[in-house]
């Protein structure tokens, strides 16, 4: 596993906790720096960070186009999967679009329920065909 995969699982693991706990992110990202075992590689605080500035627009998109789908409904691993890879896909220029969206089905089908790889790709797709479109 590279050290961006290990990056994106540590960050999934502080996104997930904070989400599980009713925690703020960045809290919980503070105390997992300071505890740091496991280390918290700097890409994983980049992702996190990212996730919570783009949070309210990231949330907005996946609900919209997660048809008939709303955040409730997401299992709570693949809605912090999606968040990180929509983040990459978005708003990472220097991560292909086509890394973002693998990367992020990985971590689905290592991580999730077998239906989780095919609806976070899905969905992820849709984000990128609307990419140019999206404004962000």
């Amino acid at each position: 596993m590279g050290a961006r995969s290990k990056a994106r699982k540590r960050a999934l693991d502080v996104l997930y906790e904070a989400d599980q706990r009713g925690n703020d992110p960045m809290e919980t990202l503070k105390e997992r720096l300071a505890q740091s075992d496991p280390p918290v590689p700097e890409y994983a605080v980049t992702l996190v960070e990212g996730v919570v500035a783009n949070r309210t627009r990231i949330d907005e998109l996946l609900e919209t186009y997660a048809q008939e789908w709303t955040l409730e409904r997401f299992p709570a691993v693949d809605l912090a999967v999606l968040r990180i890879g929509a983040f990459e896909l978005l708003w990472c220029p220097d991560v292909p679009d086509a890394v973002a969206v693998s990367e992020a089905v990985e971590l689905a089908a290592s991580l999730s329920t077998d239906e989780s790889p095919a609806f976070v790709n899905g969905l992820l797709g849709r984000l990128l065909q609307l990419k140019p479109a999206l404004g962000v």
